[in-house]
């Protein structure tokens, strides 16, 4: 005679396997949320961090910008001081139209221009020689403009040397006053070399110096991008 299965057991069995699928659903569940959880949280610190880096950048470009203001605060009195003197730098007056007079600030610049300009030096030269009593024979020197145009600004500028070589003649005394107005101009004159011929009142002078220029200073805004 054949076994027949208990209806309870069947029963039993059917609730155990329910339970069980209920368990794994459950886990499964769990484990998806857990997993989630994890990646999110993951990213939600990373996140954080990044979000900390942008502001700490942001306060550092807030404070380099208050005192890049407060500077150019101090350098607008400075320059306003400079100017405002009853003499400029180098003893005439600043409202004067003589060979020592004018603006402090403009003298400054004369010293050391900002651009290459050969026609300018050499403008300056006949008018230093002829203030001598010289007798302008030939100014000569490469005019380098269009290779120099590259350096006229620069971040970190330095000062450009210009050579040039000049023949005048004239008396002793002129030659001599030549070379002393070389030595006491604003616009700083490098002598390489001298040469010198003729007699006391008829004399003949070479000579071979340079200048210098220095290229303006730019200030570049740059953006960064924070990784």
């Amino acid at each position: 005679m054949a076994n027949k299965s208990h209806p309870r057991a069947s029963v039993k069995r059917l609730q155990i396997d329910k339970s069980q699928t209920t368990m794994l659903v459950t886990a499964a569940i769990a484990g998806f949320f857990l997993a989630f959880m994890l990646v999110g949280g993951r990213a939600l610190i990373s996140q954080i961090q990044y979000q900390n880096t942008v502001i700490g950048k942001k306060k550092e470009a807030v404070a380099q910008l208050r005192s890049n203001v407060q500077a150019s605060v101090n350098l607008e009195n400075s320059y306003k001081a400079f100017i405002s003197t009853s003499q400029n730098v180098i003893g005439g007056n600043p409202q004067g139209s003589g060979s020592k007079d004018g603006d402090s600030a403009k003298i400054i610049l004369d010293a050391l221009p900002s651009k290459y300009d050969f026609p300018a030096l050499t403008s300056s030269l006949e008018k230093i020689m002829s203030e001598q009593s010289m007798t302008i024979e030939s100014i000569t020197g490469s005019d380098d403009e269009v290779a120099q145009i590259k350096k006229e600004s620069s971040p970190n500028p330095e000062p450009v040397g210009i050579p040039f070589s000049v023949a005048a003649s004239g008396n002793y005394q002129s030659a001599q006053g030549l070379i002393t107005s070389f030595n006491r101009s604003i616009r700083p004159f490098q002598i390489q070399k001298i040469q010198i011929t003729g007699s006391q009142d008829k004399m003949s002078m070479i000579i071979e110096a340079q200048t210098f220029y220095q290229p303006a200073k730019n200030f570049n805004i740059t953006k960064k991008v924070v990784k």
